[in-house]
C-alpha cells in the first residue's frame, strides 16, 4: 500500500490569521504557555523560532502578531481541507490539524504525480495556498517527503526507496514527535549521530538496549520499515438545516413562525446521531446573499424553541448587517428573506448533557421566563454572573447575557499570586467605601512595597456611618499585589481579612490612596 500525505505548514498560524481577519502574509506566531508554538514564514525570516519566549520573539520581530493557541479552532479550519481531499479519495485520516494521510490514488489518476497535482489544484481552489504532498511506501517516509516538497509541489519516493531517501535526512526531523522526539534528538546529537542513516546503520539490539523500545521503533522508521497504520475517518453527517421561503418574507414574526418546523427538524437530526448543539450559526439570505450571520452559544444545548428565539433576536437586533440594517417600525425587514439556515458550529455527545436525577422541568420554566423578559428589554439587558480567574473578588466576576455561553474568561486554575484564599466573600461592593485602620497608638496602618506592615491593626471603621469604630479581634494578611505597574495601573496594594467585635468578617484593602472596604463575609 502506497501512502499519500498532505501537509499544510504552520496551520495553527493560518487558522488564527483567518479567524482574526488578518493578512496571511503578516509575520505571526501562535503562543502557548508564553512561548512560541508555531510561527509562519515571514516570522521565521525575522529570526523567530519555535520555543522562544514571548519577549525574545518580539525582540527579533517587533511587528510580530501574537495569536493564542486554540486546537479546536485549528481542527475546525482544517475540516474543509479534509472534505476536499475526501471528495477525490475516500478514506482520509486526519493525523493532526495541517496534516492528513490517505492511500495514494495513483491508479485512478494515471500516475502518482498526476494524483498529487490534482490534490494540490483542488486545495488551491478552496483557498489553501501552501500545500505540499509526499508519496511513499510508509506513513513516516511519506510525511518526510511532504516536508521536503516545495509550495504547491510534491515529492514521490519510488517503491522500495524509503531507506535511501531517509538516510540523508538530519535527525532533528524527529522533533515533531513531541517531547520524546526532542529528547531523543538531543541524545543522538550528543552521541555524534547526525542523520537518520547513522541511526539506521546501528545494530538493532544495541539501539534497543541503549534507547529503549521507542528508540528501536525510531530506528525501524529510519530504515524505511515503519509499520504504523492510520485509521480512515468516517465522513461527518450533513447536519445543516434550511428553511426556504417562497415567496420571500419581509415580516420578522412571519419568519420566526415559519422556521419552527425547521428548528425541530434540526434538533431531531442531531438527536438521531446522539448529538446536541451548543453553538449554532444562524444565517439569513436575501436574493441568495447572506445578509445576516451570527453564531449563538448556549450554556447547555439548543432546543427548537431556543433556535426560534435566536432567529427573532437576530432579525430584530441592531447588529444585523447588510441590507437588513434599519428594521421598519412595523416589525418588517427592509430586504425580504428567502432562506434561514442553521449551521451547527459546536456539537457534543448527547450523553454529556443528560438530565439530572430529578429532571430539568424547573430549569426550563426559569429559562422560558427569562427569555420572555429578554424579548421585552433586549438580549443584552439580562445578565448572569460567571466565575473567572483573578486576584480580587471583583476581578473574578464577569457578567454575560443570559442564554449565552461565557467566552474569553481568564482561567480559574492559574496560581494568581496575591489572591486571597477561600472561602470567597458573600458580598462584593461595586464602589468600595472608604475605611480607616489604626494601630495601638492610633496611627494609620501602612504596608511597604515589600509587604511589611507598619503596625498591628487594632481598630477600624468604615466611612459614611456604615461601620463605627470597633476593635479588631482577629486579622490575616497582608496579601500584596502590584497590578498594571507596566501601564500605570492601580499600583501596589495589600488585602487584609479582619474580624470585628460584632463577629462579622471583612476584606479591607490598603492602596496608595488609602484604605477601603472591598467585600464582606457575612
Amino acid at each position: 500500500m502506497r501512502v499519500m500525505v498532505v501537509w499544510c505548514p504552520d496551520w495553527s498560524v493560518v487558522a488564527a490569521l483567518d479567524e482574526a481577519d488578518r493578512s496571511p502574509r503578516a509575520a505571526a506566531a501562535v503562543l502557548s504557555a508564553n512561548a512560541v508554538e508555531v510561527c509562519n514564514g515571514p516570522a521565521w525570516s525575522e529570526g523567530v523560532r519555535r520555543g522562544q519566549r514571548r519577549r525574545d520573539a518580539q525582540a527579533r520581530c517587533p511587528e510580530l502578531l501574537l495569536l493564542p493557541a486554540n486546537p479546536d479552532r485549528d481542527a475546525r479550519a482544517f475540516e474543509p481541507v479534509l472534505a476536499t481531499v475526501e471528495d477525490l479519495r475516500p478514506g482520509v485520516a486526519a493525523l493532526r490539524p495541517g496534516l492528513l494521510a490517505v492511500r495514494a490514488p495513483g491508479s485512478w489518476y494515471g500516475t502518482e504525480p498526476a494524483a498529487a497535482a490534482t490534490v494540490c489544484q483542488a486545495l488551491v481552489e478552496v483557498g489553501v495556498w501552501d500545500v505540499r504532498v509526499g508519496i511513499a511506501d510508509d506513513l513516516f517516509t511519506a510525511e518526510q517527503a511532504a516536508r521536503t516538497a516545495d509550495v504547491q509541489a510534491w515529492t514521490v519516493v519510488p517503491e522500495g526507496g524509503s531507506a535511501s531517501f531517509l538516510s540523508g535526512l538530519p535527525v532533528h526531523v524527529l522533533q515533531d514527535d513531541g517531547p520524546r522526539g526532542r529528547e531523543l534528538v538531543s541524545l543522538l546529537q550528543r552521541l555524534g549521530l547526525r542523520t537518520l542513516g547513522d541511526l539506521a546503520d546501528l545494530p538493532g539490539e544495541a539501539v534497543e538496549h541503549r534507547l529503549g523500545a521507542y528508540g528501536a521503533a525510531v530506528r525501524r522508521r529510519a530504515r524505511g520499515e515503519d509499520t504504523a497504520l492510520f485509521a480512515a475517518r468516517t465522513p461527518p453527517p450533513e447536519l445543516d438545516a434550511d428553511a426556504v421561503f417562497e415567496p420571500p418574507l419581509d415580516s420578522v414574526e412571519a419568519i420566526t413562525f415559519s422556521v419552527r418546523t425547521t428548528a425541530e427538524r434540526f434538533v431531531a437530526q442531531l438527536a438521531h446521531h446522539q448529538l446536541v448543539a451548543t453553538g449554532v450559526r444562524v444565517e439569513a439570505e436575501s436574493e441568495g446573499v447572506v445578509c445576516s450571520s451570527r453564531t449563538w452559544l448556549h450554556p447547555r444545548h439548543f432546543g427548537a424553541r431556543d433556535l426560534v428565539d435566536r432567529v427573532h433576536w437576530q432579525l430584530q437586533g441592531a447588529d444585523v448587517g447588510g441590507s437588513l440594517r434599519g428594521r421598519k417600525a412595523s416589525g418588517e425587514v427592509r430586504a425580504p428573506i428567502d432562506r434561514i439556515r442553521f449551521v451547527p458550529e459546536v456539537v457534543e455527545p448527547a450523553a454529556a448533557h443528560g438530565e439530572a436525577l430529578w429532571g430539568s422541568a424547573s430549569d426550563d420554566l426559569v429559562e422560558r421566563g427569562v427569555a420572555r423578559v429578554q424579548g421585552m428589554v433586549g438580549f443584552e439587558a439580562v445578565l448572569r454572573p460567571a466565575l473567572q480567574g483573578g486576584r480580587t473578588p471583583s476581578a473574578r466576576q464577569s457578567l454575560v447575557p443570559w442564554g449565552e455561553r461565557a467566552v474569553d474568561l481568564r482561567p480559574v486554575d492559574r496560581p494568581w499570586p496575591g489572591r486571597v484564599p477561600g472561602p470567597a466573600p458573600v458580598r462584593v461592593f461595586a464602589t468600595p467605601p472608604v475605611a480607616e485602620v489604626v494601630d495601638d497608638a492610633g496611627r494609620e496602618v501602612c504596608v511597604t512595597d515589600r509587604g511589611v506592615v507598619s503596625g498591628v491593626p487594632r481598630r477600624f471603621r468604615v466611612g459614611d456611618g456604615m461601620l463605627p469604630w470597633q476593635p479588631v479581634t482577629a486579622w490575616a494578611g497582608p496579601w500584596p499585589t502590584d497590578e498594571g505597574w507596566w501601564s500605570g495601573g492601580t499600583g501596589p496594594s495589600a488585602r487584609f481579612q479582619v474580624v470585628g467585635a460584632d463577629g462579622r468578617a471583612w476584606l479591607l484593602v490598603r492602596a496608595p490612596e488609602g484604605w477601603s472596604l472591598e467585600a464582606g463575609y457575612d
